[in-house]
């Protein structure tokens, strides 16, 4: 979706990556390399202008490696902090963003101290590598605490007060080097599983003062981190309050509604942010709703059938809780298109 971006723009996409990642070649030069191959990427970051990465996973040290050699961005400092749960969560509370209660835990002693602490129900996470509802379990009892500590205590680990959240939510943000800063609306997240299942943009009732604390939020993110490029910022609504659940620096899932939702899509947006080219106008047309494809792919011909929809196809292989495609539902009316997107959704689940 970037490289297609780019393409009405005379921006050229070469990829780096392993040998399993079928969606990129099918747009722009692929260069197959085994993580780890600094020859390889060093030799990819001499051939191009500038790097960015689709995955907050990538190696801390790889990013540092390349910077030796090309402008990368997001930079390396931002890897490391998002990558980690712990140190996340610490730089919000170094600039004052609210967040669950938590605590870093390194032994089964901490875990107790901490439950004492924070309470129950609470939500035992790994520190890192942890991704659409993996490493995570909800405790609730002592029993539990037994279970996740079985299931999750070899590595290091976050303890979070549950959050009796209203909705979930998220910001789109985007920044470029020289400062240019623009937002997209908030959105509201459905998730099943832990996965993603349906994003509504704006999101339902969406208040100026909501969308401003999100808003100032964000800035305080983009301006300590000197950050380039779009960031997303996962939120609780509580009331009128926002907490701040993670930030993935990349383009995000709950932004994908921005190809044909916004004047300007997120995908377009980060590549002008890391040219430093000027921002486009980041306001919605309408309202729009993003429809995951999870595990399995419906026929074409029945998507298409749904006539006012747009479908993109990943060219992934299914499998299981995959994110395999999505589809982007607008309708000028939000009642209407929530009616739409049911009416999509339970044809779907039939197909399935």
């Amino acid at each position: 979706m970037l490289a297609l971006a780019g393409y009405p723009l005379s921006i050229r996409c070469r990829h780096i990556g392993g040998p399993d990642d079928t969606s990129a070649r099918e747009v722009a030069d692929y260069v197959v390399a085994p993580q780890g191959d600094a020859d390889a990427l060093v030799k990819f970051a001499r051939s191009v202008d500038v790097v960015t990465y689709e995955s907050e996973n990538v190696p801390v040290e790889a990013a540092e490696q390349i910077a030796q050699h090309a402008r990368i961005y997001p930079s390396a400092r931002v890897l490391r902090v998002s990558q980690d749960r712990l140190f996340e969560k610490q730089f919000f509370a170094s600039h004052h963003i609210a967040t669950a209660p938590f605590a870093r835990i390194d032994s089964r002693a901490d875990l107790d101290a901490a439950i004492e602490r924070i309470g129950l129900p609470a939500v035992l996470k790994t520190r890192r590598l942890g991704y659409d509802g993996k490493g995570q379990a909800v405790i609730r009892s002592r029993e539990d605490a037994d279970a996740a500590w079985k299931q999750h205590g070899s590595v290091p680990l976050i303890l979070e007060g549950f959050v009796r959240f209203e909705r979930e939510v998220s910001i789109i943000a985007v920044r470029s080097p020289s400062g240019d800063t623009r937002f997209y609306p908030i959105v509201e997240n459905h998730h099943e599983a832990g996965i993603l299942r349906l994003s509504l943009a704006p999101a339902p009732q969406l208040t100026p003062a909501l969308q401003h604390k999100a808003e100032a939020l964000a800035a305080t993110v983009l301006e300590q981190l000197d950050y380039v490029g779009v960031l997303a910022i996962e939120l609780f609504q509580c009331g009128d309050a926002l907490l701040a659940n993670e930030m993935a620096p990349r383009v995000h899932n709950s932004g994908h509604w921005t190809i044909e939702g916004a004047v300007t899509s997120q995908f377009e947006n980060h590549l002008r942010a890391i040219l430093d080219l000027p921002l486009g106008n980041t306001d919605a047309i309408g309202h729009a709703a993003m429809i995951n494809l999870i595990g399995s792919i419906p026929t074409l011909p029945d998507m298409l059938r749904f006539g006012d929809t747009h479908v993109h196809l990943y060219g992934k292989t299914p499998r299981p809780g995959r994110k395999v495609g999505h589809i982007t539902v607008l309708n000028e009316d939000a009642v209407m298109l929530r009616k739409r997107v049911e009416e999509i959704r339970a044809r779907l689940a039939l197909q399935d």
